[in-house]
């Protein structure tokens, strides 16, 4: 763990935590399935545009035709799908912390279902990450936060970590950003039936639409993606996913910052929990032949 890499780490984790507030800037102004469709697409071909202009082509495995598929579906159109939905009612912090889920619903799934062991430690992180989480959310349900929103977003976590458990290490072997290409266009292709069925497509244009969309597009969506990729490849994906302890506390700090969103002190004791849990359940997996650990 270099000085790069911890300023790679860092930079993914800002841009990863700050796709909330983006979002829900853009969910202000235009329909949340509209909005992502569009966003698939234009991401998915510059993904593409990359990877063949680096040399790749689009010749996968069956393993990862079906990560393909299966991650299109779940991550981009029902894990940010729902997300988008959901922050048309609840706040861009609130979304962020649940989201900071994923590395301790996969290590809990992991160890109820596929039978990875964890430590002690691991243990005791997946049991004070959640709790965290409730303690966040019983402060924002307390005081008015949308129950159907709050839900859309856990949906779509368990979804995105029943995903990476069933597709794990079937991405890698090169064509990386063909896969992430085509799994954005899985998205766009699921998302926009249904955004055409359901959705009034009016649009409110404003500056701040723009930017937000321009953002998401560009720095969620691609660079935060290239980022990743490069930290993997310098230390290791284990490694590379201790740095999701920090989400939490970055996504409820952009949207205090860009959004003016409120942040409590029961706020702070929660994330600060959280973690406390997602560190100690990522450090557990550096053990000897402990489960590795997932792809973001």
């Amino acid at each position: 763990m270099d000085w790069r890499a911890l300023a790679l780490g860092i930079a993914f984790v800002v841009m990863w935590s700050s796709a909330f507030t983006s979002a829900h800037i853009v969910v202000a102004h235009a329909p949340p399935f509209i909005a992502l469709s569009v966003r698939f697409l234009i991401s998915g071909l510059l993904a593409l545009g990359i990877g063949l202009a680096t040399g790749q082509r689009i010749h996968l495995t069956r393993a990862q035709w079906g990560a393909v598929v299966i991650f299109g579906l779940c991550q981009n159109a029902l894990y940010l799908g729902l997300n988008f939905e959901a922050m048309r009612t609840i706040d861009a912090s609130l979304a962020a912390v649940i989201a900071s889920l994923l590395p301790l619903m996969v290590a809990g799934l992991g160890r109820m279902f596929l039978g990875e062991r964890l430590s002690f430690l691991g243990l005791a992180g997946l049991v004070a990450g959640f709790g965290g989480v409730l303690v966040v959310m019983s402060a924002r349900l307390g005081h008015g936060a949308d129950v159907f929103g709050v839900a859309l977003c856990l949906v779509g976590v368990l979804a995105l970590s029943i995903a990476t458990l069933v597709v794990r290490g079937a991405s890698s072997g090169g064509n990386l950003w063909i896969i992430v290409g085509l799994q954005m266009l899985v998205g766009c292709v699921a998302l926009f039936p249904v955004a055409w069925l359901l959705e009034d497509w009016t649009v409110r244009w404003t500056a701040s639409l723009g930017w937000a969309f321009l953002y998401t597009v560009l720095f969620p969506g691609v660079a935060a993606t290239m980022i990743w990729f490069v930290l993997v490849g310098r230390i290791g994906a284990t490694r590379a996913s201790t740095f999701h302890f920090l989400n939490p506390f970055f996504g409820l700090a952009t949207a205090a910052l860009i959004l003016g969103e409120p942040v409590t002190t029961r706020d702070l004791i929660g994330v600060a929990i959280i973690m406390a849990g997602i560190l100690a359940v990522q450090l557990s997996r550096l053990t000897p032949g402990g489960p590795a650990a997932p792809r973001a």
